[in-house]
C-alpha cells in the first residue's frame, strides 16, 4: 500500500511539472523580439532591419603575404586618379551623413585612429599634428553683418566645415612588381589623398592638390569595417577595404616613376593625349607580365 501511495505521488508532481513548466518557459520573454507598438521601447531600442547586421564591425583584413627583397624581379611606381563622377565610383560619395569616403577618413583621423601626411612630398614621412588634423578641412572667413539697431558695421567670423561633396577626385599611390617566388604580378596601394580645389579670398579657383595623404596599410583594419554602398544589393555590401583589394573603382593612370619626376601633364598638354598616354602606361605594364611566358 505505501508503495503504491509513493507511486501516485511521484506520477502526480511529474504531471504537475509537465503541465507548469512549458507555461513558464513560454512565458519568458525573448530579449531578441521585434518591438511592436503595444512593446515596452525602454527595454529593447528599435532597429531600422528585420536583422542584427554585425559582420562588418568584426571583420578582420587578410594580412598581406611577406615579400623579401630578393624576390621583387621587377617594380614600378604608379599614381592614379581616381574621379567620383564616374558611374562605378559614385559609392565614393554616399550622400547619406557620415557615409561618404573623405568624412569616414577625417572622422577616423580626429578620433586619433590614423596618421595624416602633409603633401610636400608622398613619402609618409610629414606626420600631421593632432591639432591640424582637427582643422582639416575647416575654412574661416569674416563677413559683415549690421546692428539693427544703431546700423554699425560688425565684422563676424564664421568657421566654415568641409562639404564632402568639394572632394570630386582621390589620388591613389601605388606599386607593381613581379614575385618571383609566386611567379606573378602584384599591386600593393600605398596611400590615398583627397584632391580638393582652392580658392583665393574672393572665391576665384586657383588650383586642385591633395588635402593630405594617408598611408593605405594603415587604413585596411578601419575600411574593413566600414561597408561601401552596392547599388545593387543592400544584403551584398562590401566594405571599402575589398572595394581598393578587389580594384572595384575606375582610375586612370597619371604618373608614373622616371627620371625627371614627370607627371603627364607635364608633357603632355592636349586631354585626349593624356589619357592615350595613361592607356599606353597601362598597357605596358599588361604586356610586361605577358611576354615572361611563352605560349
Amino acid at each position: 500500500m505505501n508503495v503504491n501511495h509513493k507511486l501516485l505521488r511521484f506520477f502526480v508532481l511529474g504531471l504537475v511539472l509537465t503541465v507548469i513548466m512549458p507555461s513558464f518557459v513560454w512565458a519568458q520573454p525573448d530579449p531578441n523580439a521585434n518591438v511592436t507598438e503595444s512593446g515596452n521601447a525602454d527595454q529593447v531600442a528599435p532597429r531600422d532591419n528585420f536583422y542584427d547586421r554585425y559582420l562588418y564591425t568584426e571583420k578582420q583584413v587578410i594580412p598581406y603575404d611577406f615579400i623579401h627583397e630578393k624576390d621583387v624581379f621587377w617594380e614600378r611606381r604608379i599614381w592614379r586618379l581616381i574621379d567620383i563622377r564616374e558611374k562605378m565610383n559614385h559609392p565614393f560619395k554616399n550622400e547619406k551623413e557620415g557615409e561618404s569616403f573623405i568624412e569616414i577618413l577625417l572622422a577616423h583621423a580626429k578620433a586619433g585612429d590614423i596618421t595624416l601626411y602633409h603633401t610636400f612630398k608622398d613619402d609618409f614621412q610629414e606626420a600631421m599634428t593632432q591639432e591640424e588634423m582637427q582643422n582639416l578641412g575647416s575654412s574661416v572667413d569674416t563677413i559683415i553683418t549690421f546692428d539693427p539697431e544703431t546700423f554699425d558695421e560688425i565684422m563676424q567670423v564664421v568657421v566654415n566645415d568641409l562639404n564632402p561633396e568639394d572632394i570630386k577626385k582621390y589620388r591613389l599611390k601605388e606599386v607593381y612588381f613581379f614575385d618571383e617566388e609566386k611567379s606573378s604580378l602584384d599591386v600593393r596601394i600605398l596611400g590615398i589623398a583627397p584632391i580638393i580645389d582652392r580658392v583665393d579670398n574672393n572665391g576665384n579657383f586657383l588650383n586642385s592638390g591633395p588635402m593630405f595623404w594617408s598611408y593605405y596599410p594603415e587604413l585596411r583594419d578601419i575600411l574593413a569595417r566600414h561597408e561601401a554602398f552596392n547599388p545593387h544589393n543592400d544584403a551584398a555590401r562590401m566594405s571599402w577595404e575589398d572595394i581598393f583589394e578587389a580594384r572595384l573603382f575606375s582610375s586612370y593612370i597619371i604618373k608614373e616613376s622616371n627620371v625627371y619626376d614627370r607627371r603627364i601633364k607635364d608633357y603632355k598638354t592636349n586631354p585626349m593625349d593624356m589619357l592615350l598616354e595613361s592607356d599606353k602606361l597601362k598597357e605596358q605594364i599588361f604586356h610586361f607580365e605577358h611576354d615572361l611566358w611563352s605560349y
